[in-house]
């Protein structure tokens, strides 16, 4: 049996975004969103998944490029002079594992998040994070921690297959063979520890690889060679009217348009896949 979960991220970033998610949801595409708490646009993101019963929300959570729930002084080595997390993606990574006292501010700004999605009443229906940081050993050990505290059941587990990503877009094979590489222990550990938890995840994924490219042929080809199991497919969608029109970047828009395809619904439609969220696995 091959399952399909179709989620957007950064569900609450703007409202371009929120839009976006939410007609994509009514067009019959995506199942799933991923809600960041603390964003701009949080309250209209939830506002709109109340009304929306049938769009499984779970929690993005965020560490990096993106700003704190908690108190700034009780995070200090969380944040720089303007109270934002770090956009440097190793640089926070190694100060994460390395530096005294920093799981313990990390553990409180996660639990922050968790609560305030808690807060909006909506069913947890996952949890991921910004950037796939649930893969660094810190951050993944305290998000099943917390996450057992607020009734966490599914995580996202980023795993894309090199093969038939390659496949799909013939491109970068070495690149992407590489980073899979490098990952492998990491998501070793994670896989782990989810079933240590006794926590779902997805088999595989596809959208790590070609973020910001996810045009329509590229993600028929992926629905097209769809491997056993449950897999998900992400996208960073946004629309591009309203008086965001200038900051919304073009391949935001572009992901917007392959969710709205007719070729992708018709796809959908008239493959076998069973389509899920993440309570489904």
């Amino acid at each position: 049996m091959r399952k399909l979960i179709l989620t957007g991220d950064d569900f609450g970033l703007s409202t371009a975004v929120n839009e976006a998610i939410e007609e994509a949801h009514r067009r019959g595409t995506l199942s799933a969103a991923s809600l960041m708490v603390g964003a701009a646009a949080a309250e209209d993101a939830v506002d709109r998944a109340r009304r929306l019963r049938s769009l499984c929300v779970g929690l993005h959570l965020v560490l990096v490029d993106g700003t704190p729930l908690s108190p700034l002084h009780t995070v200090p080595d969380l944040v720089n002079l303007k109270g934002e997390f770090s956009s440097h993606l190793v640089r926070a990574g190694f100060a994460f594992f390395l530096r005294a006292g920093v799981g313990q501010q990390i553990e409180k700004e996660i639990r922050a998040q968790f609560q305030a999605f808690r807060n909006t009443g909506l069913t947890l229906d996952h949890v991921n994070c910004h950037h796939h940081l649930e893969l660094h050993p810190t951050i993944g050990r305290l998000m099943l921690k917390v996450g057992r505290e607020y009734g966490l059941r599914a995580v996202r587990y980023p795993y894309e297959p090199v093969l038939p990503s390659w496949r799909a877009s013939r491109q970068a094979f070495g690149s992407k063979l590489l980073s899979h590489l490098l990952l492998l222990p990491w998501l070793a550990l994670l896989k782990r520890r989810l079933r240590r938890a006794q926590v779902r995840s997805n088999h595989f994924v596809f959208g790590i690889n070609d973020t910001g490219n996810m045009k329509i042929e590229l993600v028929l080809h992926f629905l097209k060679h769809l491997p056993p199991g449950a897999t998900e497919v992400y996208f960073h969608p946004a629309s591009c009217r309203g008086p965001e029109f200038d900051r919304v970047m073009r391949s935001n828009q572009e992901e917007f348009e392959t969710l709205m395809s007719p070729a992708l619904l018709e796809a959908l439609l008239t493959s076998e896949i069973q389509r899920i969220g993440f309570s489904g696995l």
